[in-house]
This record gives C-alpha cells, sequence and structure tokens, in this order.
C-alpha cells in the first residue's frame, strides 16, 4: 500500500482571519468610493410644483421666470418683464431651445419641464459655462449653477416669429400714426 504523504496545517494565528476580512472590506469600499467619485455629477431637475402636459421640445420658445444663483446662493441674474402689450405673448422671458441659444444645462433642463411648473435646476459647471464664464459676469470660472425655474408656457418657434411679426406692425402703425415723425404731415396749429 502506497503511504499519502501528509502536509501539516499550521494553525491560524488569533486575530489573523479577522485581519483579512476587514482587509477585504476597506479595499472594497475603498473602490466602490473611486468610482462613485468618478461618476460625473450630472444636471439635476428637482420638481417644486409639478406642471402639467407636453415638455417643450428642441426648436420651442420657452417663457420662464427664473432666478440664477451660484452654490453660495449669491444671485446672478434674474427674468425681467419684456416691455410688451399684454397678450401678445405669455408672461416671462422668451428662451429659444437652440444650440448655442442658451447653455446646455438649462436647454436639458427646460426639456424635462412642464407648463406651469416650479423648478429647482442644478446645472454641473460642464454643462453651464466651464472654465470660461461670459466676459465681466459674476459668474467664476467651473461653477456649478443653480436656477428657480418657473415654466410659464412654451410654442413653437413658428407661432413665436408670427407674433413677433404681429407685434411689429402693430408697433409700425403706432409709429405711422404719431404726428411730427418723419414722413407724416404735421397738423395746423390751433386758431
Amino acid at each position: 500500500m502506497t503511504e499519502i504523504t501528509r502536509v501539516p496545517l499550521q494553525p491560524i494565528k488569533k486575530g489573523s482571519l479577522t485581519k483579512l476580512w476587514l482587509g477585504v472590506a476597506v479595499a472594497v469600499l475603498l473602490g466602490a468610493g473611486l468610482a462613485w467619485a468618478a461618476i460625473p455629477k450630472g444636471l439635476d431637475v428637482e420638481t417644486v410644483t409639478a406642471g402639467t402636459g407636453d415638455s417643450p421640445k428642441m426648436g420651442d420658445v420657452v417663457f420662464v421666470k427664473y432666478v440664477g444663483k451660484l452654490a453660495d446662493g449669491t444671485e446672478f441674474d434674474r427674468s425681467q418683464p419684456l416691455p410688451i402689450p399684454p397678450g401678445l405673448f405669455p408672461e416671462g422671458n422668451p428662451l429659444l431651445l437652440e444650440e448655442g441659444a442658451i447653455i446646455d444645462g438649462f436647454i436639458e433642463g427646460l426639456t424635462q419641464m412642464q407648463k406651469g411648473g416650479s423648478y429647482v435646476l442644478t446645472i454641473p459647471a460642464e454643462q453651464a459655462y466651464g472654465a470660461e464664464p461670459p466676459p465681466g459676469s459674476p459668474i467664476p470660472p467651473n461653477a456649478d449653477l443653480t436656477f428657480d425655474v418657473e415654466v410659464v408656457d412654451f410654442m413653437s418657434r413658428d407661432d413665436f416669429q408670427a407674433r413677433a411679426n404681429a407685434l411689429q406692425q402693430m408697433m409700425g402703425q403706432q409709429q405711422q400714426g404719431q404726428p411730427g415723425e418723419p414722413g407724416q404731415p404735421v397738423p395746423p396749429p390751433a386758431e
């Protein structure tokens, strides 16, 4: 009969197995932390008041009221009422959803919103102005931006253009009717 060679097992020192499992846990947590840190922080759209209906799409003109803030709460921009007659356009500032018209993060955020809704839009620097904010702007390089946004309404670019043309015609007619304008007769003085 053949004899099997035996290899004696050495006993594990007290606490070695615990140290081994702690080392594995630390390595897993460290790897997960590095992976989480490498994930780019994306755009965040938080609904304050839900809107209704469809969301605007690329090419639409969206009428919004907004306040833009830096991460420390410093306000850098705010929508202003437009000096146009009421009723022709919705309230708010018109923003064209088209590349290059406004920052990418604002476009992406608006396409996730609905008419009548209020939102907090947080835009990472990469989707805002990055390392090159507008000259003379209070926005520092690589700043994340936060906007409180109310979506008043939106319409197609064609509808917006038709209304803008109607507004131009109205203003032209008003100017033509004012005496003293070039090409207009001046009424005779009252006797």
